[in-house]
């Protein structure tokens, strides 16, 4: 029963991550998921401090709160003038400072531990359950995985044409009148639950592998974002199923093992995708030579 959870809550955090990361690549956003998934960490620390509780709601409130403060404070050191780059090395490793600070300095009153934040530990979620009227709910990273899954779906099902528009041009939306700002806040907030959703499991630095190399594996093999979501999906479920059958074999840690499957998934379909791949590009360009 313990592979199952371990299993679903691996399934739950690829699902979640491929399905935003296809959003973040064409926006040619990655950098900001992986500001966002480390930013996130001084929000936990406070919800934590304020709470006294690691209640997934406060967590989930604090975190998403300080995923928006990050996208704001890019956007206004953007707009003094600031490179897109610097901005984001500045905001994101000064709030995730931050973060390790309250932590270290409040250690005996944060039920957190910062390698668990930093690399995440999924075998120690069956452990962590969520009761209720005395009963056993499961384990409170699945609830907080399908929640969080459950927003970004409904999201995206109601708005699917207005985040597709303002992924592929943030200008031809602003022309049909759609709130450009609203939606990117929108996305920024959900990858903010997101991270929050899968630290625990995954780690703040690998969940950003979960986030951007499914959907650019995805990227190679399609040009239509329906069909590269579901793509992105499946690569992030192989990879989390994939790596803990890895993990379990080689007696590994399991985030890094997902990841690592994800990491040989990319490099297979960069070199062999029929339309992107380097020998799909070699042998173009060796027939246009001969061409000529």
């Amino acid at each position: 029963m313990m592979d199952f959870w371990i299993i679903l809550t691996a399934v739950l955090v690829a699902s979640a991550c491929s399905i935003l990361g296809c959003f973040l690549i064409l926006r040619r956003m990655a950098l900001v998921g992986d500001a966002i998934s480390h930013a996130v960490l001084p929000g936990i620390a406070i919800a934590f401090l304020m709470s006294g509780t690691r209640d997934s709601m406060w967590m989930l409130l604090g975190a998403t709160a300080f995923g928006l403060l990050t996208v704001f404070l890019i956007q206004s050191l953007q707009t003094s003038g600031l490179q897109s780059d610097a901005s984001i090395g500045i905001v994101f490793t000064a709030l995730f400072a931050v973060g390790v600070l309250l932590i270290s300095l409040n250690a005996q009153h944060i039920d957190l531990d910062l390698d668990c934040v930093l690399f995440g530990e999924i075998a120690y979620v069956p452990w962590d359950t969520w009761t209720f009227g005395g009963a056993d709910m499961g384990p409170r990273a699945v609830w907080m995985l399908g929640i969080t899954l459950t927003v970004i779906l409904l999201l995206l099902g109601l708005f699917y044409k207005q985040f597709k528009i303002c992924a592929f041009d943030p200008a031809m939306a602003a022309a049909c009148g759609i709130p450009v700002l609203l939606f990117h806040y929108l996305l920024m907030g959900m990858v903010s639950m997101t991270a929050v959703s899968s630290f625990e499991s995954v780690g703040a630095i690998l969940v950003v592998g979960m986030l951007i190399i499914p959907a650019a594996t995805a990227y190679l093999l399609t040009n239509r974002l329906g069909v590269m979501i579901g793509l992105s999906v499946a690569v992030g479920i192989v990879s989390a199923v994939g790596g803990y059958l890895v993990s379990y074999l080689l007696d590994a840690s399991i985030a890094g093992c997902i990841v690592s499957i994800a990491g040989i998934l990319f490099i297979l379909t960069l070199i062999f995708s029929p339309s992107h791949g380097m020998i799909a590009k070699f042998a173009r360009g060796r027939r246009a030579a001969q061409a000529l």
